[in-house]
């Protein structure tokens, strides 16, 4: 078999597999959609196959395409690896590379770790897609995100967890609130103040639904809210309390924020980091999760 083609069609294949159509997927790797369509043709006639099936509706990998992808994308990830370890490998990371993260470790954790990235490798442009648990997990499994940092769930099958530390529930509140001063309060004492919780949509509530479920709570929280760092605003303008994960709260001294251990019981989620599986990360995205994974030794109570 005469091989007629090249990386840059093995490219835009994956490219539309990952974006599931061809206009996205254009717009992924920069060319026009005319130019993304003669580089799938090329790719098929020298392969003497036919590699997605295009409707007017959708684009679906065939049989053999479902067959293809794996060695494609293992080729073009080893090539990655190997251009990296020649040259100046800082030079080579180039381009953009796309993390999907829950909002609470979006805040401040995630912070720390772009700008030690970005004063590596300045020519690497990050897209950081704060999102919901599912939404995460899901921008992983589509290829739309190089990995994900969230915490344990419901996770797509396709999905990949690799635990990044464990953490527990803090209460965060103002510093001139009363608990402020406490090294630690527990769940009931918490629930007397005016508190703020988050709503049933949000994931950290099903975990401490989970937690608490023999809990009996007299008074009701004053707001409710979809996203943690909402309930940090509002904290901060003085409407009350929350239980907030820790990782949520800012390293190092707050000029408004404190936070309060949380015990009876204590309640904890494990983060982590999400990969789609069979799929070797590329090397700038290898690099952040590295940088990412010294970050929990900074953090208070870890």
């Amino acid at each position: 078999m005469s091989i007629n083609f090249d990386l840059n069609d093995l490219k835009a294949f994956r490219a539309v597999v990952e974006q599931g159509s061809f206009r996205r997927a254009a717009e992924a790797i920069r060319i026009t959609q005319s130019a993304l369509s003669r580089r799938i043709e090329k790719l098929e006639s020298a392969l003497g196959v036919k590699l997605l099936e295009r409707t007017t509706r959708k684009v679906a990998l065939s049989n053999v395409g479902r067959a293809f992808l794996p060695q494609v994308e293992r080729l073009l990830d080893d090539l990655d690896l190997a251009l990296l370890s020649v040259g100046d490998g800082g030079a080579l990371r180039t381009g953009t590379l796309t993390i999907a993260c829950v909002p609470s470790a979006a805040y401040y954790f995630m912070p720390h770790a772009i700008r030690a990235f970005h004063g590596q490798y300045p020519n690497v442009r990050i897209s950081l897609l704060d999102a919901s648990a599912n939404e995460v997990s899901a921008a992983v499994a589509s290829g739309e995100a190089d990995f994900g940092v969230s915490f344990t769930g419901n996770l797509a099958p396709e999905i990949e967890f690799s635990p990044l530390l464990e953490e527990r529930y803090v209460i965060a509140c103002r510093q001139d609130h009363p608990l402020a001063r406490q090294a630690e309060v527990t769940w009931a004492e918490a629930y007397r103040h005016d508190y703020i919780s988050l709503g049933k949509a949000s994931g950290n509530r099903l975990v401490l639904d989970r937690a608490l479920a023999g809990m009996v709570v007299q008074k009701q929280s004053i707001c409710e809210a979809q996203h943690v760092t909402t309930l940090l605003g509002l904290i901060e303008a003085g409407l009350g309390i929350a239980a907030v994960p820790s990782i949520a709260m800012p390293l190092g001294t707050h000029p408004i924020l404190a936070q309060v251990a949380l015990v009876e019981p204590q309640v904890t989620r494990q983060m982590g980091v999400l990969k789609r599986r069979g799929r070797t990360l590329t090397p700038a995205a290898l690099e952040f999760e590295r940088l990412i994974r010294l970050l929990p030794g900074t953090l208070p109570g870890h």
